[in-house]
């Protein structure tokens, strides 16, 4: 079996209108068309051929009562500028020492040991979002 791409990420959600909010309004993803699921759920556009799923599902796992955590469960996106990136998200709310609202807290590893610079921050329903770029700007 060969592989092309990962074609999908897919999440659960609890609140569909929240989690919309967060990935159009927060992560800046494009909404696109979705087919006619017997269950609620969004689609995003990552990239040029990418996507993410939103799902509400009763019987989704869940990151309940977890604070941000950089080695637990996690999808990564790439941008093009992590200067530019933290600036944003500082603009939006989030910093580095918010350890009294993980909603709002962001891990910034600008010399991570991946071998390029990384942000981390959590959706509405404790899912961990990875954010990096190519280099340190």
């Amino acid at each position: 079996m060969k592989m092309e791409a990962i074609h999908h990420v897919s999440l659960g959600v609890t609140d569909l209108e929240r989690s919309r909010r967060f990935y159009r309004e927060i992560l800046g993803l494009e909404e696109i068309a979705r087919p006619p699921f017997d269950f609620p759920g969004a689609w995003f556009a990552v990239g040029a051929s990418q996507q993410l799923h939103l799902i509400v599902h009763p019987h989704s796992t869940f990151r309940t009562g977890k604070g941000l955590d950089t080695r637990d469960g996690h999808f990564a996106v790439r941008v093009p500028s992590y200067r530019q990136t933290v600036d944003y998200l500082r603009s939006k709310g989030y910093r580095e020492d918010a350890a009294d609202d993980p909603f709002q807290r962001m891990i910034l590893q600008p010399h991570a040991t991946a071998g390029f610079p990384q942000i981390y921050i959590l959706d509405p329903d404790r899912n961990v979002i990875e954010i990096n770029a190519a280099h340190l700007d």
